[in-house]
């Protein structure tokens, strides 16, 4: 964070944010419900407390030094406050709004500028899986200062998975076209989903059209790069409009928001890729081998909060025989992903992913699930830290890998 020290620019946009942030009613329900006002106990690390800076920054009566942006910088933006909040106050409107009033101000690192551009990520998820860089990652982390956000860079060691081995498929008419957003880091640390969705869709019969690795633009966004996010969204909208698919499907619930209300073209319908299977009307001739493990379920916040469908994830793994499933507890709900939180808060993202794997430790399961890239990743890179062997997955690979109507 550098030293800023200044007053945000009076905008014309900025009546609507005041009309935004007058929703709000301070009545405070959200607290209870907020990762990191409940690590600090501070209010202006909670959500009323963060609206109540926003005000002040545009109104002029706070500065926008270092102190007052480091509360905004660490929200999570997992919008656990917007889905309770009596007043239906648009935190993550006024979240978005604010930042990137801030980020006009002060112009992003090359981090964040790194980490707000989905072609370099992706080409660096492809080197880094080239040059199996977790073997090498940790020696260069050591080059970096303790707390510096590069080092934490270094130190993230995602395992890219290995392709699943799955039957061939009986030969199948084609119903309809859908295409699949492979995203942008997902399409490297998620592959073995995205092949799980593609198999278990033709299974059903549909037509499969993978995107490129386009994104979303959420990364952007929630870091408030409206306009980097407009030019991601613009993107994608044009080879999704060129695809010819009648839906577009997510397989990664922190790309389905921004999917569904910046990028969608019109008349394209965007849905979840577990709810739609489970949604099929064929879904029910399917047939899954039996796995008598139990597996821990996290249920990420996107998925939560903006996504839904919850009840769908547990109908389609309830298919498969044997297999126990278990909810990690909903309180704390965030493993402290939030996208790239995780690399420019570590202090906050770690603690929070420690409550979460303490969660699941107690549960003792045979697997975790969970339905977010950014959370797989997360949580993964606490399991290996701590030697742990469970796998973390996608509940799509585990359907894939015990799917029955296939040729032996």
């Amino acid at each position: 964070m550098t030293g800023v020290s200044a007053h945000l620019p009076v905008c014309p946009d900025n009546p609507p944010l005041r009309g935004l942030i007058d929703a709000c009613v301070m009545c405070g329900l959200c607290l209870p419900h907020c990762p990191t006002y409940r690590l600090a106990g501070n209010e202006a690390e909670s959500p009323r407390g963060r609206i109540a800076l926003a005000a002040g920054l545009i109104d002029g009566a706070i500065e926008a030094d270092s102190a007052a942006l480091s509360h905004l910088d660490h929200c999570l933006g997992c919008l656990s406050c917007q889905t309770v909040c009596p007043s239906q106050v648009r935190y993550d409107d006024i979240l978005v709004a604010t930042r990137a009033r801030l980020d006009a101000l002060r112009p992003p690192s090359r981090l964040r500028r790194a980490l707000r551009d989905p072609r370099l990520l992706t080409r660096a998820a492809r080197l880094a899986a080239w040059t199996q860089a977790s073997r090498w990652l940790p020696k260069l982390a050591t080059l970096f200062p303790a707390r510096s956000p590069w080092r934490r860079l270094a130190q993230v060691e995602p395992a890219v998975p290995d392709p699943l081995r799955l039957r061939a498929l009986p030969a199948t008419p084609k119903r309809s076209r859908v295409a699949l957003l492979r995203g942008c880091v997902a399409s490297v640390y998620d592959r073995d989903t995205l092949q799980a969705a593609r198999y278990l869709l033709e299974a059903l019969g549909h037509e499969v059209v993978e995107t490129s690795s386009e994104c979303c633009g959420a990364l952007a966004r929630h870091a408030g790069d409206v306009a980097g996010a407009a030019r991601a969204a613009d993107e994608t909208r044009t080879t999704l409009e060129t695809s010819g698919a009648e839906v577009v499907l997510t397989c990664a619930s922190g790309c389905h928001g921004d999917l569904r209300d910046q990028v969608r073209p019109q008349g394209l319908r965007v849905a979840d890729a577990l709810a739609f299977l489970v949604e099929d009307a064929r879904w029910p001739t399917l047939r899954f081998r039996a796995l008598e493990k139990c597996a821990a379920l996290h249920l990420p916040c996107t998925q939560v909060n903006v996504v839904g469908d919850v009840g769908k994830i547990r109908d389609a793994l309830a298919r498969i025989p044997a297999l126990s499933i278990t909810d990690l507890p909903q309180q704390p709900r965030c493993c402290g992903a939030a996208g790239t939180y995780f690399i420019e808060n570590p202090g906050i993202a770690d603690a929070l992913r420690d409550e979460k794997l303490a969660q699941t430790a107690a549960l003792e399961p045979d697997l975790l699930l969970t339905t977010n890239i950014g959370c797989r990743i997360h949580l993964g890179n606490g399991l290996r830290e701590s030697k742990s062997p469970l796998e973390v997955t996608h509940p799509l690979a585990l359907l894939a890998r015990h799917l029955d109507n296939a040729s032996p």
